[in-house]
């Protein structure tokens, strides 16, 4: 205690302890990142957030390329070095999905080996704030559906289902995404939409964050199920239709702010969006992304697709 006194006394460096410097060290990991995958030369997009619980324990959330955001009840770390593993999600496997990683300039870097025990390497940065210093001035509607043909879009996959007939934009079967060509950032976001029974869909905004469209067999809400940011944000209640009925989705994103008005009830209001969502297109969350409409889980018919950009 003495020398402490007298090292503060004279303006003296103070040497921590083991302990203290690892507890100082694991601040540099705390916070969200968005990750980037090398699939096979293809890259992939996935989230981590890393908090503390308690005085020294590390826990978090990941969302992979595909699936929801998942718990991490542990992620150990030493000299810089960090690492998890979480049970397998969708994949056909028995085995945990094993992430290893370190600290390097400020970023994050390593291996992820997948339950089926394929590895890939990653690196990642620490995700954007996104906060707004002021309220958004919004421009003229943007028709992004013109109700004759699929102008504007493209398909994330060689094979096309998507067609548009009397003014509805259809997609009979499962098969690729739509993806708007033009980028945005903040938005209101206004589209008309059915789905036969047992169908599912979502529209993703700046093709990172799904809304989920789904025929959900429950009027509890989840953040999994109809209006809900899937896997992070749950609505307040669940105002779904009956299937084959026309619904209403009214999307204000500010930054990572989002508002959900479905049918005429604000069921998400004014709530932060942590990251990513499994599907994403990328994780590049501080640059302008598309609108993409989900086609791969099943059917779905769109009416209306309009779109009222925020400038500063």
């Amino acid at each position: 205690m003495i020398a402490i006194l007298m090292a503060y006394s004279f303006h003296l460096p103070i040497t921590l302890g083991n302990h203290d410097r690892a507890i100082a060290n694991q601040a540099d990991l705390i916070g969200t990142w968005d990750i980037t995958l090398d699939m096979n030369g293809k890259p992939a997009p996935s989230w981590l957030e890393v908090k503390l619980s308690g005085i020294r324990t590390l826990v978090g959330h990941f969302v992979g390329n595909d699936g929801s955001a998942r718990p991490i009840s542990k992620v150990t770390f030493d000299n810089g070095k960090f690492g998890f593993s979480i049970p397998p999600q969708w994949q056909m496997a028995n085995n945990d999905l094993v992430l290893e990683g370190e600290l390097v300039d400020g970023k994050i870097k390593g291996t992820i080996t997948y339950p089926d025990q394929k590895k890939y390497s990653f690196v990642g940065e620490r995700a954007p704030r996104l906060v707004r210093d002021k309220a958004p001035k919004w421009g003229k509607s943007i028709a992004l559906f013109n109700g004759k043909d699929l102008a504007g879009w493209h398909a994330d996959k060689t094979q096309n289902q998507w067609t548009v007939k009397d003014g509805v934009l259809s997609s009979p079967k499962s098969g690729a995404n739509l993806i708007s060509d033009a980028k945005f950032e903040d938005f209101k976001l206004i589209v008309e939409f059915r789905y036969p029974e047992g169908s599912n869909s979502g529209i993703y905004l700046r093709g990172r964050y799904e809304v989920q469209i789904e025929d959900s067999k429950t009027d509890y809400p989840s953040s999994v199920y109809f209006g809900g940011i899937y896997g992070f944000l749950t609505p307040n209640e669940m105002v779904k239709k009956s299937p084959g009925e026309w619904q209403k989705f009214e999307i204000t994103l500010i930054g990572r702010r989002v508002t959900i008005v479905a049918n005429g009830k604000t069921i998400i209001c004014d709530q932060i969006i942590p990251g990513i969502t499994g599907g994403a297109l990328d994780s590049q969350e501080g640059l302008p992304g598309p609108i993409m409409i989900q086609g791969d889980h099943g059917p779905v018919e769109f009416r209306k697709i309009e779109l009222i950009p925020g400038t500063y």
